[in-house]
C-alpha cells in the first residue's frame, strides 16, 4: 500500500495476454500485494479478474473445483453455467477434465478477456488437482490468462507454453525489494532514516517485505533501542521473531483471541467473540481487529457479501498461532472447535459447521446436522453441497445411519458412479432387518433408479413389488422418484397409457407444504416422462406441447430444476428434428452435449446423439454425423448399455450403405449381430429393441444388394411388431420404407396404398422426418401419389408440407455434398465446418491427437479422420505444415 512496484507491474502488464503467469516466492514476499495491484491496473483496460485465495482445506478435488467455479461465477454466472453442472457429476480425472473443458467453453464465449488468479496455490498438492490445472492451461482459449501464486514451484508442464512465449515467471529475485524500495517503505513507516540504518535493515531482511514490515513495527515500539535485531530472511526467523517481539507483547486476552481464531480460515468479530466464550463482547472484538489492521499486524480484510467485515490471518502468522493452538490442552481445543461449529451452524454455514463439529469430537452431532439438512439441500438442487458434507463426516458415522448411506448412494447415482452405488446398496441390504419396511422401500427405489441409469428394465421390474406398496412415512422425493420409475417401466413395456396414468392419478407431492417440482422425483420430471410416453408412441404434437411447458417452468425454477430442464430440452430436440427444424435442434443442444451426457437418463442421451447425427447428415456434414454416432457408441460402451450401442451401430451401418461403403456396412452389421446374440431370450422390455434394430439393419443390407423381396418380407414382420407394441412413429417409418421397396419391386398399387397409409399415420402423429428419412425414394412416391390421387384437403395440406421439406440425403452409392472448389492461393474460413475450426485451433496449439479428442469429446480415430481431411483442405503434407498454416491464419493460441 505504500510502495509502488513499478518495474514488476510493468512486466505484468506487458504479459497480460500471456497464457500463464507464475509468481513464486517465500511467504511474506509481497506476491499477493503485487497481483492485487496488477488487478487494479487490468480492470480499466477492459479485463475481468477472478480471484481465488486457497487454503489447506481446499486441497481436495471436489472442494477445489467448487471454489474454482464459484470464483469465476463472481465475474459472470453465465461463464460457469455448464461447468457448475458438469462439476457436480463424478470424481477423479475424467470429471475434472470435463469440468475444465466446460469452463473453457464458457470463458471462450465471454466477450472480455479474463484473468484467473489462484493465490496460495502451493496448498494444492493433490495430483488430481494439479492434473486439472494442467488441463485448464492446455485447453485455455486465447482470452483466458491464468496467474498462479505459490510459495514453491508447481509440478506443471509449461514447456510448450514457454516455447511459444506464452509465460511470464516471476521468482524470489524479482520479488525482493531493491534498496530504493526498502527506503520508500521504511520512510512511510518510520519517517526519515539515515542511509546507514536503511542499508542495515535492508541487509538484515535481504529485501524480504514481511521482515521489513515486522522490523518497522518493532522499531516503532522501541524507537530509542539502537541494538540491531537478528536477520529476518525466512519464515522460520519470522516465526521466532514474531513470537518474541510481537505476540509476547500482546495482552494475554489479545493473544488468546488470535490463537482461538487461527483454526478458522477466515473470521469476523462476532465469531472471534464467540470463540473466546464472550459472545456479548463483539464491540471489543471489532475494535481489536480494526487496530490490528491499522497497525499492519498481518490481519487482512477479505471480500465478503456479509455486512460484517471478515478477515484472514497472514499465512506466516497463522502458522505461528496454529503451533500455539496445537500446544493447548486437547480439551481446550475441542471447546474452541465446539463453539465454532455451533456459531457456523446457527448461521447455516454448513460445511464449516460440520468440519469444526468433527474436530470438536462431536461427529455424531455433525452427522445429525447433515441428516436433517440433506432433504432440503437435495430439493433445492444443492447436491454439490450435500456431497461435500457427506465427505466431511467420518466413515463410521455414515455407515451407522441408513439415511446417510442412502444419501451417499444417491450422490453416487448423481455422479454416475454406478458400480460404487451398486456396492453401497449391497452393503445397505446386508444390514437391513426383514421388518425395516420403510428402509426396504428406499432401497428398492434406489435399486430401480440404478436400473434406469443402466437401461435395465428387467432389473427395475424386479423391484416392482416393493415400489407398489409404499409404507407410511415415505418422503415426497422418494414417492415422486417411485412414480417416475413406474412411468419409465410402463413405457418400456409398451404400456403408454399406464405410464401417463401413474403421473396423472398421483396425489400432489409436498415438501413442507410446498409442491415438489424439482429433482428427479418432482412433478416436472413426471410431466417430462408423460411427454416421452407420447414420443415413444409417435404422438409428437402432444409431446412437444408438454416439453415446451416443462422447459419454461424449469427455467423459472433455477438450479433446483436443472435435471428436468436438461431432460426436457433433450427430448424437445428430438421433436424439433422430427418437425424438420434441424437447425434449431442443433442450436438448442450442440453446446450442451457434455452436460446432457452427464446428468440425463440414457433414453435422453440416445435421442440427443441420434438427432444431432441425423441433423448433420441432413446438412451434408458426414464427418460430424459419424462423430455423434461414435460418441453414442463410446457412451454406451462405457456404461454397458447394449440397447444404445445397437442404435449407434444400426445408424452407422445405414450411413455407410448410403455412401456405398458395402464392406464397412457389413462389418458394422457383424458387430450389431454380436450385440443381438447377447440377448437371445428378451421380450417386451427395452432390450427387445436390439432385435428390431438388427432386423432393420438386415433390411438395409438386403436393399443395398438389390434383394428387394427379402427386404419386403422382413418389413412386414417389423411393421407388425411395432404396431403390436404401440410404437406408431416407427411403424409409420417402416410403412413408408415398405412402400418404397414395393415401388422398386414394380408393385405400384401396393406401394401407393402403403404410402397413403403412412401419410395418414404421419399426419395424425405430426411426423415429417420419420417419413422422409425412411428411404430416398419416399419423396418421389409422395409426389406421384399427390398427382394421381384425389386427397382430402387436410391430407393434401400435409403432403404439401412434406413436399416443401427440403432434404439433403445422399442416394446409395453417391457422395454427400462437398465443400465448393476454392482457390489454392488462399484458405477461406468458410471452407471449414465449426467442428473443423475447433480441431484447427487446438492443432495450432501443438496439442496431440489424444488431447484434442478429450477436449472435443471425440475418439482419437475420429480426430485422425478430421486431420486427414483438413490436411487436404489446407493443401499441406503433414502436421507441422498444418500448424504453421493455421497460425498464419491467426487461429493460433
Amino acid at each position: 500500500r505504500v510502495v509502488e512496484r513499478a518495474a514488476l507491474l510493468a512486466r505484468l502488464l506487458e504479459a497480460r495476454r500471456h497464457r500463464c503467469i507464475v509468481v513464486t516466492g517465500p511467504a511474506g514476499s509481497g506476491k499477493t500485494t503485487v497481483l492485487a495491484a496488477w488487478r487494479r491496473e487490468l480492470i480499466p483496460l477492459g479485463f475481468d479478474v477472478a480471484w481465488l485465495s486457497l487454503a489447506a482445506e481446499d486441497n481436495e478435488l471436489p472442494r477445489f473445483l467448487d471454489c474454482l467455479v464459484a470464483s469465476v461465477a463472481e465475474v459472470d454466472p453465465a461463464l460457469v453455467r455448464e461447468a457448475a453442472l458438469v462439476g457436480g457429476g463424478g470424481q477423479g480425472s475424467d470429471a475434472a477434465e470435463r469440468l475444465a473443458i466446460s469452463l473453457v467453453h464458457g470463458i471462450a464465449a465471454h466477450p472480455r478477456e479474463l484473468v484467473l488468479v489462484l493465490d496460495d496455490a502451493h496448498h494444492l498438492s493433490d495430483p488430481a488437482i494439479q492434473e486439472a490445472l494442467q488441463w485448464l492451461l492446455d485447453y485455455a482459449p486465447p482470452k483466458l490468462h491464468i496467474a498462479l501464486v505459490s510459495r514453491s514451484e508447481l509440478p506443471l508442464s509449461l514447456g510448450r507454453l514457454r516455447s511459444q512465449g506464452q509465460t511470464l515467471e516471476i521468482g524470489w529475485r524479482d520479488l525482493r525489494f531493491s534498496l530504493a524500495e526498502t527506503e520508500q517503505l521504511l520512510k512511510a513507516q518510520l519517517g526519515e532514516l539515515d542511509a546507514r540504518a536503511t542499508r542495515a535493515l535492508h541487509d538484515l531482511t535481504d529485501g524480504w517485505v514481511a521482515g521489513l514490515q515486522l522490523l518497522s513495527i518493532d522499531r516503532k515500539k522501541k524507537p530509542h533501542d539502537a541494538a540491531m535485531p537478528v536477520a529476518l530472511r525466512d519464515a522460520q526467523a519470522f516465526a521466532r521473531y514474531f513470537e518474541h517481539e510481537v505476540l509476547d507483547r500482546l495482552s494475554p486476552v489479545e493473544l488468546e483471541a488470535l490463537v482461538c481464531v487461527a483454526p478458522c480460515s477466515r473470521f469476523c468479530a462476532s465469531l472471534g467473540a464467540a470463540l473466546m466464550g464472550q459472545p456479548d463482547n463483539v464491540g471489543q472484538a471489532v475494535a481489536f481487529l480494526a487496530r490490528l489492521e491499522k497497525d499492519n499486524l498481518f490481519v487482512v480484510p477479505v471480500e465478503s457479501p456479509d455486512p460484517e467485515t471478515w478477515y484472514r490471518l497472514h499465512p506466516l502468522l497463522r502458522e505461528t498461532l496454529l503451533t500455539r493452538f496445537s500446544a493447548m490442552d486437547p480439551q481446550r481445543q475441542r471447546e474452541i472447535h465446539n463453539r465454532a461449529w455451533l456459531w457456523f451452524r446457527d448461521r447455516d454455514q454448513l460445511d464449516e459447521a460440520v468440519r469444526h463439529a468433527v474436530q470438536a469430537g462431536e461427529a455424531a452431532m455433525a452427522a445429525d446436522l447433515v441428516e436433517r439438512c440433506a432433504l432440503p439441500l437435495f430439493v433445492r438442487g444443492e447436491r454439490r453441497t450435500l456431497i461435500s458434507l457427506l465427505r466431511l463426516l467420518p466413515t463410521e458415522q455414515v455407515e451407522q445411519r441408513f439415511m446417510l448411506c442412502m444419501w451417499t448412494a444417491r450422490s453416487q447415482l448423481y455422479m454416475r458412479e454406478l458400480d460404487a452405488c451398486a456396492h453401497s446398496l449391497d452393503r445397505m441390504e446386508q444390514r437391513l432387518a426383514p421388518t425395516d419396511v420403510l428402509q426396504r422401500f428406499h432401497l428398492a427405489m434406489l435399486r430401480a433408479t440404478l436400473c434406469v441409469q443402466r437401461d435395465d428394465s428387467d432389473g427395475a421390474l424386479k423391484q416392482l413389488p416393493h415400489l407398489l406398496n409404499a409404507p407410511p412415512g415415505v418422503d415426497a422425493v422418494a414417492l415422486g422418484g417411485r412414480n417416475n420409475i413406474l412411468s419409465w417401466l410402463h413405457m418400456h413395456q409398451g404400456e403408454y397409457e399406464k405410464a401417463r396414468r401413474v403421473q396423472l392419478d398421483a396425489p400432489p407431492l409436498l415438501v413442507d407444504g410446498v409442491p415438489l417440482t424439482s429433482t428427479a422425483g418432482g412433478s416436472l420430471q413426471g410431466r417430462c416422462l408423460v411427454g416421452l410416453s407420447y414420443a415413444f408412441e409417435g404422438q409428437m404434437t402432444h409431446a412437444e406441447r408438454i416439453y415446451r411447458a416443462v422447459v419454461a417452468e424449469a427455467e423459472q425454477g433455477g438450479k433446483a430444476c436443472v435435471d428436468t430442464y436438461y431432460l426436457a430440452i433433450a427430448l424437445l430436440g428430438d421433436v424439433l428434428y422430427e418437425r424438420n427444424d434441424a437447425q434449431q435442434a442443433r442450436a438448442l443442444l450442440e453446446d450442451k452435449v457434455d452436460v446432457l451426457e452427464r446428468i440425463t437418463i440414457p433414453d435422453a442421451v440416445l435421442r440427443v446423439f441420434r438427432l444431432l447425427s441425423a441433423a448433420h447428415w441432413q446438412a451434408g456434414h458426414r464427418l460430424e454425423s459419424f462423430t455423434y454416432l461414435e460418441r453414442l457408441e463410446d457412451y454406451a460402451t462405457r456404461f454397458g448399455l447394449d440397447r444404445l450401442l445397437a442404435y449407434s451401430l444400426s445408424d452407422q451401418m445405414q450411413r455407410h450403405l448410403l455412401l456405398g461403403e458395402m464392406m464397412t456396412a457389413e462389418a458394422v452389421l457383424a458387430r450389431l449381430d454380436e450385440v443381438d446374440a447377447r440377448h437371445p431370450q428378451v421380450q417386451q422390455n427395452s432390450l427387445d429393441e436390439i432385435r428390431e434394430l438388427a432386423e432393420r439393419a438386415r433390411v438395409g443390407l438386403a436393399l443395398a444388394r438389390g434383394d428387394f423381396d427379402n427386404a419386403a418380407v422382413r418389413l412386414v414382420t417389423l411393421v407388425e411388431q411395432c404396431e403390436a407394441r404401440g410404437r406408431q412413429r416407427v411403424a409409420a417409418h417402416m410403412l413408408a420404407l415398405s412402400a418404397a421397396v414395393d415401388a422398386r419391386r414394380g408393385r405400384q398399387d401396393a406401394a401407393r396404398q402403403k404410402m397413403l397409409e403412412a401419410l395418414r399415420r404421419g399426419h395424425k402423429l405430426g411426423l415429417l422426418r420419420s417419413l422422409l428419412d425412411a428411404d430416398p425414394g419416399v419423396r418421389k412416391l409422395i409426389r406421384e401419389l399427390a398427382q394421381s390421387e384425389t386427397l382430402d384437403p387436410v391430407l393434401a395440406f400435409y403432403v404439401q408440407r412434406l413436399e416443401s421439406t427440403h432434404a439433403r440425403v445422399p442416394m446409395p452409392g453417391t457422395d454427400a455434398p462437398q465443400a465448393p472448389d476454392r482457390s489454392t492461393a488462399k484458405v477461406d474460413a468458410d471452407m471449414f465446418s465449426e467442428r473443423e475450426i475447433e480441431v484447427l485451433r487446438l492443432l495450432a496449439q501443438a496439442m496431440p491427437n489424444k488431447k484434442i479428442a478429450r477436449a472435443l469429446g471425440l475418439s482419437p480415430e475420429t480426430v485422425k479422420w478430421y486431420l486427414s481431411r483438413l490436411y487436404a483442405k489446407l493443401q499441406v503434407a503433414g502436421r507441422d505444415e498444418a500448424v504453421a498454416r493455421v497460425r498464419d491464419m491467426g487461429w493460433g493460441s
